[in-house]
């Protein structure tokens, strides 16, 4: 989120904490803003409107109940948390304190998707009937602390990836999503966490949905979106493998997450983003098709084609001036207009609610029914 905040006029960075001296020290460098190993300490700060948690997801029910305890809104980062009983905590504490909770970046906040459900609002297409969505990436080889490779603690790809992908089909659905039927694959005994699945998930309204993804970093479905990667920047496909090569090098688990840390803000191989260059297209979260009674969608990164019984059209993007300004959009409306924002806390606690189920589903080999969902609207 960092490329946003600099490049949206709209936001300003004023504080911040962290565990690691060495971010703690590059943000008071970069920003001038006092700095906090601790988040009460932060929280505590006068003239903060908002409070970004972008902490590993085990931590993330604590910190938002502790912006909300000192009156600060939330932005926090997917997945909302790992429990159910978590999210309801956190939905609790900032309606309590009478703050407002979003959850994000989902890539459900993207411009495609959301250009996407406004063509279906609009009634020309008919109902959505049914939605492919799959996606192949290399993110089980990229560096990872071991708790991120340990399901139970929020790792693999269902709490980090999934999560992404059940909220892109649930905005493009619009319904009710009602049960789920789940396969996974745990294929690498070095990487001993779910690195793919299958899953089939219903809604109320007769739609359903088709979800698949690979984080094997082999097949890369970039390739079926021209080539413009997850963030909306090119990709080289002369860099195959890349991950895994760089993962080679490691001798053990320390090794990897100290990798890991000397790649985030303020290691010793952290690059700032270049001010003013923006990605040429948009963000996306892999190849979609959505199927409504009148024709298909499929959105793209730079563009959204419509196929009808007698025409195709593509519908050119322009490019975001702003990476994720969607998100800030979503944000900037709550807290200064009073709007109810759409990724609340409702909302991504049944995107979770379906992350979990695709786990059980998988491993008791049976559908899972949903009780815990809302409608796109509600």
């Amino acid at each position: 989120m960092l490329p946003t905040f600099l490049a949206d006029d709209r936001i300003e960075l004023a504080a911040a904490c962290d565990p690691r001296r060495a971010a703690r020290e590059q943000f008071a460098r970069d920003f001038q803003a006092p700095v906090f190993e601790d988040i009460d300490a932060l929280a505590a700060q006068s003239g903060l409107d908002a409070l970004y948690i972008a902490s590993p997801h085990q931590f993330h029910a604590a910190h938002t109940r502790v912006a909300a305890a000192h009156g600060k809104h939330v932005l926090v980062e997917k997945p909302m948390a790992i429990t159910l009983p978590e999210c309801d905590d956190m939905v609790r504490a900032c309606a309590t304190a009478g703050v407002h909770l979003i959850v994000g970046h989902c890539h459900s906040f993207d411009t495609p998707y959301l250009l996407a459900r406004k063509l279906i609002d609009a009634g020309g297409l008919g109902r959505v009937r049914m939605i492919q969505a799959l996606n192949y990436t290399d993110f089980l080889y990229r560096p990872r602390r071991p708790e991120e490779l340990q399901t139970e603690a929020g790792g693999g790809v269902v709490f980090s990836q999934a999560a992404h992908q059940v909220d892109v089909v649930r905005l493009l659905a619009g319904s009710r999503a009602t049960r789920v039927r789940a396969v996974m694959g745990r294929w690498d005994p070095a990487r001993p966490t779910e690195g793919a699945y299958t899953a089939l998930l219903w809604f109320e309204d007769g739609a359903f949905a088709s979800l698949a993804y690979s984080g094997y970093g082999r097949f890369d479905s970039d390739e079926w979106c021209g080539w413009t990667g997850e963030m909306g920047n090119p990709k080289d496909p002369q860099a195959y493998g890349q991950a895994r090569r760089r993962l080679a090098s490691v001798a053990s688990a320390e090794d990897e997450a100290r990798l890991k840390a000397e790649g985030t803000y303020g290691g010793p191989a952290w690059k700032p983003p270049a001010p003013g260059t923006a990605a040429p297209a948009h963000q996306h979260f892999g190849p979609v098709i959505v199927s409504c009674e009148h024709g298909d969608l499929r959105p793209l990164p730079d563009a959204l084609c419509i196929y009808g019984n007698n025409r195709r059209e593509r519908i050119e993007l322009p490019a975001p001036a702003v990476p994720r300004f969607e998100v800030i959009d979503e944000l900037v409306d709550a807290v200064l207009h009073g709007a109810k924002p759409l990724h609340d806390g409702p909302w991504a606690r049944a995107t979770l609610e379906i992350c979990l189920a695709l786990l059980t589903s998988a491993q008791e080999g049976r559908d899972v029914e949903l009780r815990h969902q809302v409608a796109l609207r509600e």
